[in-house]
């Protein structure tokens, strides 16, 4: 294992080509770093770099629409979970003053459960970008492909069958949000762009942003800055696998901070994916992860349950 901007960097490789032995040496260093840090740079992930071109082309595409094309692509109801989301309308818990962030997002496609197919919102086709959404859902597949791996890994470090999660994740509520941090046009308030936070998910992945600015905080308080390499993603775990592992796994808090000065005048974009379950996951604590010595943390709550009460705490569900 590796450092780079004091992230652990581990080949995914060599659990998804890996033997028993391989496959276990990998879990065991996952396991560590999530526990210590909560972030990892993940090398060989299978996600194609010229996908992620792709969408990223159509993104800035999409953001560079007047104004008043971009809102025909903002639902009401849906609490910003399909289409686009205006700028300033999302915040971090605890905080009111808005992220200076709009953003895209895609959710699942349902293709064997009608059940679930009838409980998620469909997706929004831009036709002013034909191309955007079909590599959209492409880009979403490969993401859950690498998730899928990363969280047998999890399942065998925590103890658990190598296949806990897959069934758990099969037409999961994930989201894949293209994210744009517009130029600084006056003095701000702030020198966030997003304020400090954790996620709501499982396990979140992030293909390397347009520009540097993410930042994590260490054990200490002190933030350290977090960049991924050509062919690297980075990935945190959420908070809700932090629920289910009763703070074994840490859900780390990170932030985007403003360029400098003389970067004011640009865009930032970044392609995270928000790995949820299904909605009726139980994200009561592990027993395993629960003695006398560390009582359970969290009451019992559904993974549906959960997202609810967390998209009002941001702003987006009333």
């Amino acid at each position: 294992m590796s450092m780079h901007a004091a992230i652990p960097v581990v080949d995914l490789s060599a659990f998804t080509a890996g033997d028993t032995g391989r496959k276990s040496a990998f879990a065991a260093q996952l396991g560590r770093a999530f526990e210590a840090v909560g972030f990892v740079t993940v090398e060989h992930h299978g996600i194609p770099a010229g996908l992620i071109g792709e969408l990223y082309k159509y993104v800035q595409e999409f953001f560079d629409l007047p104004e008043t094309v971009k809102r025909r692509y903002e639902p009401e109801g849906l609490a910003g979970q399909r289409g686009y989301t205006s700028f300033g309308k999302e915040h971090a818990k605890g905080y009111d003053a808005p992220d200076l962030k709009e953003f895209f997002q895609f959710g699942q496609t349902v293709e064997d459960d009608a059940r679930l197919k009838a409980e998620y919102p469909e997706n929004l086709t831009v036709k002013e970008i034909p191309g955007f959404t079909p590599a959209a859902q492409k880009l979403y597949r490969a993401f859950e492909d690498a998730g899928a791996s990363l969280l047998q890994a999890i399942a065998l470090y925590l103890g658990l069958e190598e296949h806990y999660f897959d069934e758990k994740i099969h037409n999961g509520n994930s989201i894949l949000r293209a994210i744009h941090y517009p130029p600084i046009r006056n003095e701000p308030a702030s020198s966030i762009r997003a304020e400090q936070h954790e996620d709501i998910n499982l396990i979140t992945l992030l293909v390397g942003a347009s520009a540097e600015g993410l930042e994590i905080q260490d054990k200490s308080g002190q933030w350290a800055p977090v960049t991924a390499g050509a062919g690297q993603i980075v990935v945190n775990v959420g908070d809700m696998l932090q629920r289910l592992t009763n703070n074994k796994l840490k859900s780390t808090t990170h932030r985007v901070v403003n360029p400098p000065r003389a970067q004011w005048h640009t865009s930032r974009y970044s392609l995270p994916f928000f790995l949820h379950p299904k909605s009726e996951m139980d994200l009561t604590c592990l027993a395993d992860c629960v003695s006398d010595a560390i009582p359970a943390q969290y009451p019992p709550v559904t993974a549906g349950a959960y997202l609810e009460e967390r998209l009002r705490e941001i702003g987006l569900k009333k």
